[in-house]
């Protein structure tokens, strides 16, 4: 299930990606150029290459993202563990209880989703501004104004989400494996000293 997982992820980010890059060469060609490859752009053998593609792009895309991101997440995970054997050995207890370790690879999916689609969008805002500038339509500066936002917004929203997610998930994992506090027995007033007669 962790591996369908992760493939659909890699996937889902990979299509996002390559979805901009067909945009953006569609952009560049222009309209005439467009029209000449659509044929063969649409055949099973194209979409089963793209699809193969997609998932490389995925990987590739997450990576890049995860690099991007390290600082931030180091300092994250900074605010629920002193050290990064702390952070290890949590993740080692976490391991043995199925139930949060599948809760744990849950959230790590949606992150995972969240930070490469936070650069997809990056992407889409500049094909769809090039080809919105490159392709006769109404409206233009109206359009490519909308896009832009939407976009920022998109990929704002991305990284906020994959900051909330990420910060979350390591004071969940602090909190599920810190140790039981130990026991405090206490303390006993003292005996009462003997009446003397």
């Amino acid at each position: 299930m962790a591996a369908t997982a992760m493939f659909v992820e890699v996937l889902v980010v990979g299509i996002g990606f390559l979805t901009g890059l067909g945009i953006l060469a569609a952009a560049i060609a222009g309209p005439d150029n467009s029209r000449k490859l659509a044929p063969v752009a649409s055949t099973p053998l194209a979409a089963g290459a793209a699809l193969a593609f997609a998932y490389a792009l995925g990987i590739l895309i997450d990576r890049v993202a995860d690099t991007l991101l390290s600082t931030v997440r180091r300092w994250l995970r900074n605010q629920s563990f002193t050290t990064a054997a702390a952070y290890a050995q949590a993740r080692l207890t976490l391991a043995e209880t199925p139930v949060l370790a599948a809760r744990a690879d849950y959230a790590r999916s949606r992150l995972r989703i969240c930070r490469g689609w936070m650069l997809d969008s990056l992407l889409l805002i500049l094909a769809t501004d090039l080809i919105l500038w490159r392709y006769p339509v109404e409206h233009r500066p109206l359009l490519i104004a909308t896009t832009t936002i939407a976009g920022t917004l998109a990929t704002v929203g991305f990284y906020l989400a994959w900051h909330t997610i990420t910060a979350t998930g390591y004071r969940k994992l602090a909190l599920q494996t810190a140790p039981p506090p130990s026991a405090v027995v206490p303390s006993q007033p003292p005996a009462p000293a003997p009446q003397t007669p």
